[in-house]
C-alpha cells in the first residue's frame, strides 16, 4: 500500500521531517522502488516466470548517541507515522554508542554518469529467450540437462537525510545462474551478471557450465592433503568477498575480522590488489552515493599485498579518526563493487605451472571457525579436478577446503589476465575476479 495524497518520492522527506519533530537529531530515509522479473528453469524447461513490484523505506534515526533503524514495507501514511513513532521511541531507550557523529552535511555533487542506469529489458519473452540460449549452450557441449534462475531488475533509490541531502539514482541489472548436469555427481556451474545488456552473455555461461559438467564425469574420491591449487573465478570471488566485507571498520572494531590491527601491514601476496570501485558506470555495483548521501569514490583496499584502508561510514570514521570512505550502510559500512587487478598469465599458463595439484571451479557453504583468525572451511561443488604435470588428470569429489584466509592470500602465486564478474547466492557483492594459483591449500575429507 502506498501513502495517499503523497508521491512515493516525497516519502523520505516526509519521514525525515516527522522524525525530527519527534525529537531525532539525525535522520536518514532511503526509499527503494524495485521492479524485478524472475525466470526459473529446470530439466531444460522454464518452470516459473514471475514479476515483483517492491517498495520499501529504510529509516535510521539518532538522538545524539542513541540510535535505531527499521524498514517500512507498508507505505500508508498511518503505518509510516506509527513506524516513525516506534523507531524514535526505540532510539530513546537504546544504550548510547561510544561516539556521536552527525550525519554528513550536504548538499553534495554527484557523478551524473552514475545517476541513470542503462536499459535492461523486463519483458518475459525476451528474458525467456536468454534462458533458452543458456540451456542450448550447455547442451551443445555435452550436458544432459540444465537448471537455474535469471533475474532482471530496474529500481530507483531516493535518499533524504537531515544533513540536507536529497538524491535519487536509478539501478539496473541482469543475472543468470546456470547449473549443468551430466549425472548426479558430474555438474558445472557458471554465471553471467551485468549492469548493461551488452555485457550479458547467457549462452557463454551455459557453455562454461556444460563444459565443466562434461569434464567432471565419473569423479573419484579425492585424497586429503596439502596441494597447489587453481581456484576458478567463482571460488576466488568468494574469498575476495570475505576480504572486502571484513574490511568494514564496523566488523574490525567489533573484533569480527581477520584484518584487525592489520592496517599498513602485509596481508596478502604482492600479486594481490583489491579495489572497491562503485564509480564504474554500467556495472552491477555502481553507486553515486552511499546511505548517508556521501558521494562514492574508488578506493584501494589492498595494494600489492598491503592493507591500505578499512571501509567507513561517518560513525566508524569518527571512532577511527579518519574520513568516511563513502561506504555507508548506516550501521555497518560495506563494499559496493570489488575488483581484483589482473595478473599476466592465461588459464592454460597457470594450469601448466602445477605438477601435482587440484583445480576447484566452485564452492559453497563457506563458514568460519574463527572470524578473528580467519580459520574457515568451504565445500567445493560442481567440477573439481586433480592436476598432474600441468594437465587435468581426473575428476574428483568428497573434499573440503579447510584453511585460513590470511594464509591463502599470502600463498597467491599468480593470477590470470582474464577476469569474470561474479555474483550469486554465495557471492553477494559484485566481484571482478581472475583465476588464482595458490601455492599451498589444505583439503580435508568431506561427504558432500
Amino acid at each position: 500500500m502506498v501513502a495517499h495524497k503523497m508521491r512515493l518520492s516525497e516519502i523520505p522527506s516526509y519521514i525525515v521531517d516527522l522524525a525530527k519533530k519527534m525529537g531525532a537529531t539525525d535522520v536518514a530515509a532511503k526509499l527503494v522502488e524495485a521492479r524485478r522479473i524472475m525466470i526459473r528453469f529446470s530439466n531444460n524447461e522454464v518452470t516459473v516466470s514471475k514479476g515483483f513490484l517492491e517498495n520499501s523505506v529504510d529509516v535510521f534515526v539518532m538522538i545524539e548517541k542513541h540510535r535505531a533503524a527499521t524498514t517500512i514495507n507498508t507505505l500508508s501514511l498511518k503505518n509510516i507515522r506509527r513506524s516513525v513513532e516506534n523507531i524514535v521511541r526505540t532510539a530513546k531507550s537504546t544504550p548510547p554508542a561510544d561516539v556521536y557523529a552527525p550525519l554528513p552535511q550536504g548538499p553534495f555533487t554527484y557523478n551524473s554518469e552514475l545517476m541513470k542506469a542503462p536499459e535492461i529489458p523486463l519483458e518475459p519473452d525476451t528474458l525467456i529467450s536468454y534462458v533458452e540460449s543458456a540451456i542450448r549452450g550447455s547442451l551443445e557441449v555435452g550436458a544432459e540437462r540444465a537448471a537455474g534462475t535469471l533475474n532482471a531488475s530496474r529500481s530507483r533509490i531516493t535518499l533524504t537525510t537531515s544533513g540536507d541531502v536529497y538524491a535519487s539514482q536509478e539501478l539496473a541489472g541482469i543475472e543468470i545462474s546456470i547449473r549443468a548436469f551430466v549425472s548426479e555427481f558430474a555438474t558445472g556451474h557458471a554465471v553471467s551478471v551485468a549492469g548493461k545488456l551488452e555485457d550479458f552473455n547467457p549462452e557463454e555461461a551455459g557453455r562454461t557450465a556444460g563444459e565443466i559438467a562434461k569434464a567432471a564425469s565419473n569423479p573419484k574420491p579425492g585424497e586429503p592433503g596439502e596441494y597447489m591449487a587453481l581456484l576458478g573465478p567463482m571460488v576466488f570471488a568468494d574469498i575476495v568477498n570475505q576480504v572486502g566485507s571484513l574490511s568494514s571498520a564496523f566488523l574490525v572494531d567489533a573484533g569480527q575480522s581477520f584484518l584487525v590491527d592489520k592496517l599498513g601491514s602485509e596481508v596478502a601476496s604482492r600479486k594481490f590488489t583489491l579495489i572497491d570501485d562503485p564509480t564504474l558506470a554500467g556495472t552491477l555495483g555502481a553507486r553515486a552515493f552511499d546511505d548517508e548521501g556521501v558521494p562514492t569514490r574508488r578506493k584501494v583496499i589492498v595494494e600489492s599485498g598491503i592493507l591500505k584502508t578499512y571501509l567507513h561510514n561517518s560513525m566508524t570514521a569518527k571512532k577511527f579518526g579518519v574520513e568516511t570512505t563513502g561506504n555507508a550502510g548506516i550501521i555497518a559500512p560495506y563494499p559496493w563493487n570489488l575488483i581484483v587487478e589482473p595478473g599476466g598469465k592465461s588459464f592454460e599458463d597457470l594450469l601448466a605451472g602445477i605438477d601435482d595439484g587440484i583445480y576447484v571451479t566452485n564452492d559453497w557453504y563457506l563458514r568460519y571457525q574463527n572470524y578473528r583468525t580467519g580459520d574457515f572451511s568451504t565445500i567445493p561443488r560442481d567440477g573439481m579436478f586433480r592436476i598432474k604435470r600441468g594437465e587435468i588428470a581426473e575428476s574428483i569429489r568428497e573434499l573440503r577446503i579447510s584453511d585460513n584466509m590470511l594464509r591463502i592470500l599470502n600463498n597467491i602465486v599468480d593470477l590470470s589476465k582474464s577476469r569474470e564478474w561474479i555474483r550469486w547466492w554465495e557471492v553477494e557483492i559484485p566481484t571482478l575476479a581472475p583465476y588464482a594459483l595458490i601455492g599451498k591449500l589444505n583439503f580435508t575429507k568431506s561427504r558432500m
